[in-house]
């Protein structure tokens, strides 16, 4: 199929095709995010605080209500398969695993809050800062999860186009697909906040261009 980065004039793709609806829902807190300490692949992992997990449920009633949704996939965190499989005993339905769909690993950084990583790592933290092919000791760039998580994109456009898929992800693989959306630079992910368990809507034409319906909406 054509990338679904393509350019294209406007935002309507083939007229014989409907898009793919991706709504991306954030995990619930966890510790570390109430903490705010860097929590990404291959760390500490934690799962939902009771908190995350009313964040969770009301997030699911909000997605039973919209009464469309054909498809689950998480990352496979522990933090985002919690929400999702709250989400799916509320909708009667399974969770597939995207391992793209991954938040981005922070190595070194890992358990550590903003301020203390730039005491102890300062000349890394502001080249990271400063491009995002830069990665973290031990962790991974920010252009590294975009290329997965447009290959996890690409593959669910292939498989679920007209249909509407929850997709319980992280904050850098969700800001990274929206600033894929409205095709603007890679810094623009540094302008971006997203709430814990909000919900951003996506919708991906098969060979067209996507449309941006909503960005961290707090059920």
């Amino acid at each position: 199929m054509t990338s679904p980065t393509s350019p294209v004039a406007g935002w309507r793709g083939r007229g014989d095709a409907d898009p793919l609806t991706l709504v991306l829902l954030r995990h619930g807190v966890t510790t570390n995010t109430v903490g705010k300490l860097f929590c990404g692949s291959g760390g500490t992992d934690p799962g939902l605080t009771a908190e995350g997990e009313a964040q969770a449920e009301r997030a699911a009633e909000h997605l039973h209500r919209l009464g469309q949704v054909e498809a689950i996939v998480s990352s496979p965190l522990r933090r985002t398969q919690e929400t999702a499989g709250i989400v799916a005993r509320r909708l009667g339905m399974d969770v597939e695993l995207e391992p793209g769909l991954a938040e981005a690993a922070f190595g070194e950084w890992d358990g550590h809050g903003f301020t203390d990583i730039m005491q102890k790592w300062p000349a890394e933290m502001d080249a990271w800062l400063g491009s995002t092919s830069v990665a973290p000791p031990g962790g991974e760039s920010f252009d590294d999860v975009s290329a997965r998580a447009e290959e996890a994109l690409t593959g669910l456009v292939d498989r679920f186009a007209g249909k509407t898929v929850v997709a319980v992800s992280h904050v850098t693989p969700i800001k990274l697909l929206v600033r894929l959306a409205l095709d603007s630079p890679m810094h623009v992910i540094h302008r971006m906040e997203l709430a814990p368990a909000s919900l951003t809507t996506i919708a991906w034409w098969p060979g067209g261009a996507p449309s941006l319906r909503a960005f961290s909406h707090v059920p």
